[in-house]
């Protein structure tokens, strides 16, 4: 087939897609790298099919199924494997089994997802075709493979639109603009590209979380790529700036043509920002690690409480009433972390403290116990076994000139600093800014600050729960990309 034939051949597949769409069917939606979902209630909210996923890890492939193909929660990793599908192992051309006969590249309108961004080396057009000509090639190449994949889904699957997700490094890792280099091989592929980066606290979510957002059209449809007007105004903090000025340092000094300035929130007639208090104010405090109700143990993630107080926020309102995902009285998942050492600390330190602070406090604690113990029979002499083992029930271990951002107590008048996959393995960079409660912020506060609603299940236990959270894109910034997107393809 010559080259203007096989334009026009997809261009007429554009064109039959989109017109199906304009005659009121929902846009089908390929998550690839779906995680437990953000993206795809995001755009779930916003009108679109979620037909299918490709997701490897088996806790957050099951949350997946369960939220929106309505599978029983799993009781098993057994069970919860049987979710997943690895993009390495999966063909784009397995979605046409349950297509009814239809080609793979008729079953996918919008292809979304971010491949991780440790994944990327520089690939370009001549590795593409190397792939395309190989298909195995990618096996060979671990830093780029699922860079490589992706790109593959899209030239197989030819979705109208495409939308990329990454942090905001992947403007500037290992020295490439990965989102400049993706966009040369998307337009060698027939799409219109651009991209920038998006805050999601300008879209209602209660966290300063910046986020590289990559849109795609195909160039054969009269269709606007727009980001989403921001909703909520913030001033965000110095750190930020810091990190928008090293990932947009290439640009500057390189040029791209394809990034573009994000819009601007308008103090005047955009919302404050939703802060942390505002964001958890209806949730029932935890108190009980604090009386030894609530010991180290595995935490029961189906356990319901009821809130606190009738949703009087407009953002816990719109947790509690996510569409299809409604809640009453109970809420699940608002459980939390043993951590019995740190609870005197976490109830004397500030908000906005972090990692040193808590070490010096730490510190103060341990020796004012130790001078109340001197002259009774508790003395333990300095520098002996007993004398560090008393410290060690006291001094968290780190070194607080190498960890300075370990901890952080949140500011109650603010949104919450980038919540982060860490929370899996330690929740210490989000502690609750109540201090009578003196502990972290339990998996349901977790998914609050990410905009996940009260009726979102995760699967698996707390530590899993955690990381999909981390993982995720906030929910609320999906869905006014979604949105947008939406009104440019059924106008």
């Amino acid at each position: 087939m010559s080259a203007v034939d096989s334009d026009r051949r997809i261009a007429a597949l554009m064109h039959r897609k989109l017109g199906r769409i304009r005659d009121g069917a929902r846009p089908r939606v390929l998550d690839l790298f779906s995680g437990c979902g953000g993206l795809s209630l995001g755009f779930l909210r916003a009108g679109f099919e979620i037909w299918k996923r490709v997701e490897t890890d088996p806790f957050a492939a099951a949350s997946h199924a369960v939220n929106f193909h309505g599978s029983p929660q799993p009781r098993s990793i057994v069970e919860m494997r049987r979710h997943t599908a690895d993009i390495l192992e999966t063909e784009p051309a397995w979605l046409a089994e349950s297509s009814q006969g239809n080609e793979p590249a008729e079953t996918v309108d919008v292809l979304v997802g971010g491949p991780p961004c440790q994944a990327y080396a520089r690939v370009g057009r001549a590795k593409l075709r190397q792939v395309m000509d190989h298909p195995e090639a990618f096996r060979v190449d671990p830093r780029g493979n699922l860079y490589l994949r992706y790109l593959e889904y899209v030239e197989v699957l030819k979705p109208l639109v495409i939308v990329m997700e990454n942090v905001p490094d992947a403007l500037n890792y290992g020295g490439h603009n990965v989102a400049e280099e993706t966009v040369e091989v998307l337009e060698d592929l027939g799409y219109r590209c651009v991209y920038t980066l998006l805050n999601a606290v300008n879209y209602g979510v209660p966290q300063t979380r910046e986020r590289m957002i990559l849109l795609a059209c195909h160039s054969s449809l009269d269709i606007p790529i727009a980001f989403p007007e921001p909703t909520h105004h913030c001033d965000l903090p110095p750190g930020y700036k810091g990190v928008r000025s090293t990932a947009l340092r290439p640009l500057l000094e390189n040029g791209a043509s394809h990034y573009v300035e994000p819009p601007e929130a308008d103090p005047e007639t955009c919302a404050e920002a939703v802060t942390v208090e505002r964001a958890l104010s209806d949730l029932p405090p935890i108190m009980g690690h604090l009386t030894g109700r609530i010991r180290r143990g595995p935490r029961n993630m189906r356990e319901s409480v009821r809130y606190a107080t009738g949703a009087r926020e407009p953002y816990a309102m719109e947790m509690r009433n996510w569409p299809s995902f409604e809640t009453d009285t109970l809420v699940t998942g608002h459980v939390i972390r043993s951590l019995p050492r740190d609870y005197k600390i976490f109830r004397r330190m500030r908000p906005g403290d972090q990692y040193p602070e808590a070490h010096t406090l730490a510190e103060r604690l341990f020796e004012s116990f130790v001078e109340r113990c001197r002259g009774t029979r508790r003395e333990v002499p300095e520098g002996s076994d007993a004398w560090h083992e008393l410290r060690a029930n006291f001094v968290p271990p780190y070194d607080p000139g190498k960890f300075p951002n370990k901890w952080r107590k949140m500011e109650p008048d603010q949104p919450a600093r980038t919540v982060m996959a860490h929370l899996g393995k330690d929740s210490y960079s989000h502690i609750h800014h109540d201090s009578r409660q003196a502990r972290t912020i339990s998996v349901r506060e977790a998914a609050r600050l990410q905009s996940f609603p009260d009726g979102f299940i995760f699967a698996g236990a707390m530590n899993a729960a955690f990381r999909q959270i981390g993982n995720a894109v906030p929910p609320l910034l999906a869905w006014r990309i979604a949105d947008t997107i939406m009104g440019s393809i059924s106008m």
